[in-house]
């Protein structure tokens, strides 16, 4: 059962962070602030999902690498919990960023960034903003007037499937196996997702899976 703000003057803020010290400091940061509730910190995905249910944040502050998941492909899964989510990243491209706008995140901010920083995108976050560092901001207007098609955009749910696999290095058997698939239906994923990125090799597939933001 969702819990009722306690002051609903508040932004109630869900921290997903993996790392102690960075979610200590990130949360810390953020209660003296003023004005904000850090209702809950979780370190997955799955916990994130549960945690947004039970607690109805404003706004999830959420790590794009976390040891159960892309965080980016949970937001959609906590936007329709009510949440407008800014997710927190190490490292940004235009194509990362623009993902997060496929997804319908709000904005995405560098663990870089200062403290004081984080807490204004909060802020702005909860009050309707996008927050995207200007470096990034010609990708996110581009794809926001759909002027340029997301790399991956047009990959099925099962070649990403099959995408991610070939990151970690799985073999066709395996892959085969984790999917419970024939042999032959692991090529003609894996010949699609060739196809799709543009790519030559599997090496090369991933290669630029990865520069896009498409994997980890």
């Amino acid at each position: 059962m969702p819990e009722p703000p306690s002051r609903p003057d508040l932004i109630r803020v869900l921290l997903v962070e993996d790392h102690d010290m960075v979610a200590e400091a990130i949360g810390l940061a953020l209660q003296q602030a003023g004005g904000v509730e850090v209702v809950a910190t979780v370190r997955s995905v799955a916990a994130a999902l549960a945690s947004a249910e039970r607690h109805l944040p404003d706004v999830v502050v959420l790590d794009r690498r976390l040891p159960d998941g892309d965080g980016i492909a949970a937001i959609a899964a906590l936007r329709a919990r009510g949440a407008q989510v800014l997710v927190l990243t190490g490292e940004a491209t235009p194509a990362i960023a623009a993902r997060v706008v496929d997804e319908g995140g709000a904005g995405l901010v560098l663990k870089s960034s200062r403290l004081d920083e984080l807490t204004a995108a909060v802020r702005r976050v909860a009050g309707g903003e996008a927050v995207f560092d200007g470096s990034m901001l010609a990708g996110v207007l581009n794809r926001l007037t759909g002027r340029v098609a997301a790399t991956g955009a047009a990959l099925t749910a099962r070649e990403r499937e099959t995408l991610t696999l070939l990151a970690d290095g799985a073999s066709t058997d395996e892959i085969g196996r984790r999917l419970g698939v024939a042999r032959n239906t692991v090529r003609n994923h894996v010949q699609r997702v060739l196809d799709k990125l543009g790519a030559r090799s599997k090496l090369e597939a991933v290669s630029i899976a990865r520069r896009e933001g498409l994997v980890d």
